[in-house]
C-alpha cells in the first residue's frame, strides 16, 4: 500500500503541475466533464476518461497485474503506452470492443479472427502453427498463409478464450496480432530491415574470417609459426561469435523450437550443420589439434540469410495485390450534412459514415463508399478492383465503388453501404478465403518436406559413420554439407509461393480467386459449361437487328424511339438505346394497348409500334412478308407500321458479349469441350450457340437439369468448369469441380463460387485461364527442379565433393530459383 501511495503522489504531483483538472488514474488525461468510468483498484475507486481506459483497467484487476500501476513512475506518453506489455498482448484480446475490428461473428459461439503472425520464417513454421493451435480444445480450424504471414483462426468462444490462443502460438515461439493493413507493412519493413542486418553481420564476419584463412591456406607445410596459426584461429573464433549468436540465431530458434515439440522442421539440418561446424572448430581452436571451419560457417551462414532476404523481399512483393485493396479506402472523407441547401463540407473519419450520408468526391481522391452518384459526371478508375484499366464513366444516377479513384470532375455521392457491407471488403474478405484454403498440392509438398527431412537427418548419421571410419579427417565438414545442401526449403515453397503468386496476377486481371483449389482445378478443366443469360450474353435486351420494310433504317428508328419515348419497358429502352440522343418527331394523340402495343400519330400520319399482329391489324389489307429465319428465330419481334402497311421489323434480343467468341475459340484450340446449357427456348439458345461455334448446345434446362447433366459429365471422367452468373446457377456452380461467377455487386458477398469475373469481362476470364495453366507448368518446373537439385546434391556432398560454403550457395540458390520462376506467372503476356 505505501508503494501505491507513493505513486499516487508522484502521479498527483504530475496533475497539479501541469492543470488544476482531474486527470484519469489510467492513462493520465484530462477527464471530460461528463466522465463516469469508474473502476475499483485494490478497493480503492479510480476514475478514467473514457470506456478505452475502463475496459483496460478493469482487465488489468481481473488478471492480477495490479502491480502495474504501483510499479510504474510516470505516466504513460501516450494512451497507447498505458497498458502492461503481458496484457496489451493476450487478455486484452478477450474484450468484445477491442475485438470488433478483427473478429468475425459465425455463429452463437464460434468466432473467426484474421491475424498477423509475426516470426513465420519458412514453410516448417506454417505447419507448426497449425498443428499447434488446432489441437488446442475449442479451436475449429486455423490457416496460415505463408506467402503473407496471415492467419485465420476459428474458435468456439464458450469453450477457449482468443487470449488463450495467442497465449499457445507465444508458447512455440511466434507472436500474433490482429490483422491490420498499416501494422502489416510496418511489420514487413522490420522483416526485411532485421533480415539485412543480419545478412550485413554474417557477410562483414565472412570476409573478414576469409582474409585471416587465405594466409593459412596458401602457407606450406610448416611453412606458418604455429603462434601465428593460434593467433588466426582465435581472430577467427572471436569474428565468428556475432555470425553464429547474431545473424544464425533464427535458424537454432527455429531448430529449438522444433526439437521440443519433437519434430524436425528445415531449420534442424542447417542449424545442426552450422552448431556442429562451430563447436568442432571451437574445440580444435581449444586444444591447438584438427581442422577450423570458421570461414566455411561464416560463408554459408552468409549465402543462407542472403538466398532467404531475396525471397522474402519477392515473396512481400507477390502479395502486393492483396495488401493494396486492404489500403485503397481512405482515412477520411468530404460529408455534406446540409445537401442540397447546404454545401460546405465538413471532414469526417470514414468509418464514422453512414447509409444515406452525401460526400463529395473531388477530382484525385479516392470515393469513400459504395453509393450512387447525386451530382455531377466524370470517370472512375476501377483497374485494382476489376483489372479494367479504362475508366468508367459516371454519371447522375450511376452506381459507384468505394475504393475507385475519381478522375475528373468533382462528384456528390450518397452513401448506401459502408464498412463490412462495401464490395471491396466482400473482395477483400473472399481474397482471405482463398488464401486460407490449402490445396492439395500445396498439402502434398508439405507431407514430402517432413518426411523427406527426416530421411535426411537418418543419412547424415551414416554418412557422418561412414566417413569417420574412412577418413575421420573429413567426416565433420562433409556431414555438414549433406545437411545444409539438401535442406528442402525450395521443395517447400515450390507450390505456395506459385499460387500466392497466380492469385495476385489473377486479380490485377479482374478474377478473384475464392478458393485454394481455383487455379489448379481450372487449369486441368477438361471442360467449360456456360450459361447464357447474363455470361456470354450481357443478360439486357439489345436491339439486334432491323429489316426495313418502306423508307431508311434512320427514319424507321426515329419513329420507333417517338413512340416508345415515354416507356420504360425493356424492348422500348432497347429501340432507344439504338437510335440516339438525336431529335425525335414529336407523337400526337398517344395511347397504349396492354400487352399488344403503342399507337400514335406522326405529322398527321397514324402510327403503331408492338406485336406484329397488332401492328397489322391498322392496315389488314396491305401485304408485308417476315424477314427470312426471324419468325423461329425465338427473339422479341416488334413491327412499326402505319395505314398503308408495315414500315420496319425490330429483332430485339440479348446480345452476344463481343469478346465471347475469342473465349469459346481459345477452350476449343485447347483441346477443351465448350458445352451452353441455358434455361431459353431452343431457337434462342441455337442463334447463340451457332454465333460462338458451339457445338453442344442444350435449351429450356432447369437448374436442375443442369446440374444432372453436368454430373453426368463428372461420371464419365470430365473435369467440369461452370462458368454462370452466381445466381440462378447456383446448384450446377456447386457441382462443379471450379466454378467462375460474374461478378456482380449485389451477389458478390453471397456467392460460393471459387472464381469471381469481376469485371464481367470475358477477355479477362480467357487470359485467368491461360495464367492458371501456365503457373501449373511453372509448380511442375519448380517441383521438378527442387526433387533433382536434391538428388543430385545429396550424393555429391555425401562423396564429398561439395565443401560447406558451396553447400550454403546451392541451397541459398536453388531456393532462390524456385521464387524467381514463381515470380514469371505475373507476366502480362502469359
Amino acid at each position: 500500500m505505501n508503494a501505491e501511495l507513493t505513486a499516487d503522489a508522484k502521479f498527483g504531483a504530475a496533475a497539479d503541475a501541469g492543470a488544476d483538472q482531474a486527470r484519469c488514474y489510467h492513462c493520465g488525461l484530462p477527464m471530460p466533464e461528463d466522465a463516469d468510468f469508474p473502476v475499483e483498484i485494490r478497493g480503492v475507486r479510480r476514475e478514467m476518461c473514457c470506456v478505452g481506459c475502463q475496459a483496460v483497467a478493469q482487465a488489468i484487476v481481473e488478471n492480477g497485474l495490479e502491480d502495474y500501476y504501483t510499479s510504474r513512475d510516470a505516466m504513460p506518453e501516450s494512451p497507447r503506452e498505458a497498458v502492461p506489455a503481458v496484457l496489451e498482448q493476450l487478455q486484452l484480446f478477450d474484450h468484445a470492443e477491442f475485438q470488433k475490428s478483427f473478429v468475425r461473428e459465425l455463429d452463437e459461439h464460434e468466432r473467426e479472427a484474421s491475424l498477423m503472425l509475426e516470426g513465420i520464417t519458412c514453410a516448417a513454421c506454417v505447419w507448426l502453427n497449425e498443428r499447434h493451435v488446432g489441437q488446442l480444445p475449442g479451436v475449429t480450424g486455423i490457416d496460415v498463409n505463408y506467402a503473407n504471414r496471415r492467419a485465420r483462426v476459428r474458435w468456439d468462444n464458450s469453450r477457449i478464450r482468443l487470449s488463450d490462443i495467442l497465449s499457445a502460438i507465444s508458447a512455440i515461439g511466434y507472436r500474433a496480432y490482429p490483422y491490420d493493413a498499416t501494422r502489416h507493412e510496418e511489420l514487413a519493413r522490420k522483416e526485411r530491415r532485421d533480415a539485412l542486418w543480419r545478412v550485413w553481420v554474417a557477410g562483414f564476419g565472412m570476409m573478414q574470417v576469409m582474409m585471416y584463412a587465405i594466409p593459412v591456406y596458401i602457407a606450406g607445410e610448416g611453412e606458418m609459426p604455429v603462434d601465428i596459426e593460434t593467433l588466426i584461429r582465435w581472430a577467427s573464433l572471436f569474428l565468428t561469435l556475432p555470425v553464429v549468436f547474431y545473424s544464425s540465431s533464427p535458424f537454432f530458434k527455429g531448430a529449438w523450437r522444433d526439437m521440443k515439440l519433437r519434430r524436425v522442421g528445415m531449420d534442424v539440418p542447417v542449424a545442426l550443420g552450422i552448431g556442429v561446424a562451430f563447436i568442432a572448430s571451437v574445440w580444435a581452436t581449444l586444444t591447438q589439434s584438427g581442422e577450423v571451419y570458421f570461414d566455411s560457417v561464416a560463408m554459408f551462414v552468409f549465402f543462407l540469410l542472403g538466398g532467404r532476404y531475396l525471397e522474402m523481399t519477392a515473396r512481400q512483393k507477390a502479395v502486393s495485390v492483396s495488401e493494396a485493396l486492404a489500403k485503397l479506402l481512405p482515412a477520411f472523407c468530404l460529408r455534406l450534412p446540409g445537401f442540397p441547401a447546404n454545401r460546405e463540407p465538413e471532414q469526417v473519419v470514414v468509418s464514422d459514415l453512414r447509409p444515406g450520408d452525401v460526400v463529395l468526391v473531388r477530382p484525385g481522391d479516392t470515393i469513400p463508399a459504395d453509393g450512387r452518384v447525386l451530382e455531377g459526371q466524370g470517370n472512375a478508375n476501377e483497374a485494382l478492383l476489376t483489372g479494367e484499366s479504362r475508366p468508367v464513366a459516371k454519371q447522375t444516377g450511376d452506381s459507384v465503388t468505394g475504393g475507385s479513384l475519381n478522375m475528373e470532375s468533382p462528384l456528390f455521392i450518397q452513401v448506401e453501404k459502408v464498412g463490412e457491407e462495401t464490395r471491396l471488403s466482400a473482395i477483400i474478405r473472399l481474397m482471405e478465403r482463398a488464401a486460407a484454403e490449402k490445396p492439395r498440392v500445396v498439402e502434398m509438398a508439405d507431407r514430402i518436406a517432413q518426411w523427406f527431412v527426416a530421411c535426411l537427418l537418418f543419412f547424415s548419421v551414416l554418412v557422418a559413420l561412414g566417413w569417420y571410419v574412412v577418413d575421420p579427417a573429413r567426416a565433420l565438414w562433409i556431414t555438414v554439407s549433406v545437411l545444409v545442401v539438401t535442406c528442402p526449403c525450395a521443395l517447400a515453397l515450390a507450390t505456395p509461393i506459385s499460387l500466392t503468386v497466380a492469385a495476385g496476377a489473377l486479380a490485377r486481371d479482374g478474377v478473384l480467386v475464392t478458393r485454394g483449389h481455383a487455379v489448379e482445378t481450372l487449369a486441368r478443366a477438361t471442360h467449360f459449361v456456360f450459361d447464357k443469360t447474363g455470361t456470354l450474353t450481357r443478360g439486357e435486351m439489345s436491339l439486334l437487328d432491323v429489316a426495313v420494310l418502306r423508307g431508311n433504317r434512320a427514319e424507321a428508328l426515329a419513329l420507333a424511339a417517338a413512340l416508345e419515348g415515354a416507356s420504360e419497358h425493356p424492348l422500348a429502352l432497347a429501340i432507344r438505346r439504338a437510335a440516339g440522343e438525336g431529335e425525335r418527331p414529336l407523337v400526337e394523340h398517344l395511347r397504349a394497348e396492354a400487352g399488344m402495343g403503342l399507337e400514335g400519330v406522326v405529322a398527321g400520319r397514324r402510327l403503331r409500334i408492338g406485336r406484329p399482329d397488332y401492328v397489322a391489324a391498322l392496315a389488314p389489307e396491305a401485304f408485308w412478308h417476315w424477314p427470312e429465319g426471324w419468325r423461329d428465330s425465338g427473339d422479341t419481334i416488334v413491327l412499326l407500321g402505319d395505314e398503308r402497311g408495315g414500315v420496319a421489323f425490330f429483332r430485339i434480343g440479348d446480345e452476344v458479349r463481343p469478346e465471347a467468341g475469342e473465349l469459346v475459340a481459345d477452350l476449343q484450340a485447347a483441346g477443351c469441350q465448350v458445352v451452353l446449357m441455358s434455361g431459353d427456348a431452343e431457337p434462342v439458345a441455337l442463334r447463340v450457340g451457332r454465333a460462338l461455334g458451339i457445338a453442344d448446345v442444350r435449351a429450356a434446362m432447369s437448374p436442375q437439369a443442369k446440374r444432372d447433366a453436368v454430373q453426368a459429365l463428372q461420371e464419365a471422367g470430365a473435369v467440369v468448369a461452370m462458368v454462370g452468373d452466381g445466381v440462378n446457377d447456383a446448384p450446377v456452380l456447386a457441382q462443379a469441380q471450379v466454378s467462375v461467377a460474374m461478378g456482380t455487386g449485389a451477389e458478390l458477398a453471397r456467392t460460393q463460387a471459387d472464381l469471381l469475373l469481376l469485371s464481367e469481362n470475358l477477355r479477362h476470364l480467357r487470359r485467368g485461364v491461360r495464367r492458371c495453366r501456365f503457373a501449373m507448368r511453372v509448380i511442375r518446373q519448380n517441383l521438378l527442379w527442387s526433387f533433382s537439385y536434391n538428388f543430385l546434391a545429396l550424393p555429391l556432398a555425401a562423396l564429398g565433393h561439395v565443401t560447406p560454403w558451396a553447400a550454403g550457395i546451392g541451397m541459398s540458390a536453388s531456393s532462390l530459383l524456385v521464387v524467381m520462376n514463381a515470380l514469371r506467372i505475373q507476366r502480362k503476356d502469359v
